[in-house]
């Protein structure tokens, strides 16, 4: 099991789906430190020297900001929004979708499950 940017990936999977358990590298940027390096992305991570990892290593820390200090930017960039009392930063701090979505029906990812309300029953016709 190879440690990179201080996660363990999983040694059985091949080395462009394993880059990807590093939180901010997706697809692309897996395949595009792929072919940096030059090695092949179907290669298993348990396979690879520990020349080859170091490479992967160096290229990461060189041209992405991962894990931690992206974790802490992103946190960052909402809390500077949120003190500054901008809609998205109201949004942020009332736990309701920032980005347009519609809160009448849906939204229970952000919102939470449904409470119900005391005497709000539907009328039916007859």
């Amino acid at each position: 099991m190879a440690r990179i940017a201080g996660v363990n990936i999983p040694a059985a999977k091949p080395l462009k789906a394993a880059l990807r358990y590093i939180y901010g590298i997706g697809a692309t940027h897996a395949a595009a430190i792929c072919a940096r390096t030059g090695l092949d992305p179907a290669k298993r991570v348990n396979q690879l020297t520990e020349a080859e990892v170091l490479r992967v290593r160096e290229d990461i820390d060189a041209h992405y900001k991962v894990e931690g200090d992206l974790r802490r930017e992103v946190a960052m960039n909402i809390k500077r929004l949120m003190d500054l009392g901008c809609y998205r930063g109201l949004r942020h701090r009332k736990g309701l979708p920032v980005r347009g979505q519609r809160t009448h029906t849906n939204a229970r990812t952000r919102k939470g499950p449904a409470k119900a309300i005391a005497g709000k029953k539907i009328a039916t016709r007859k």
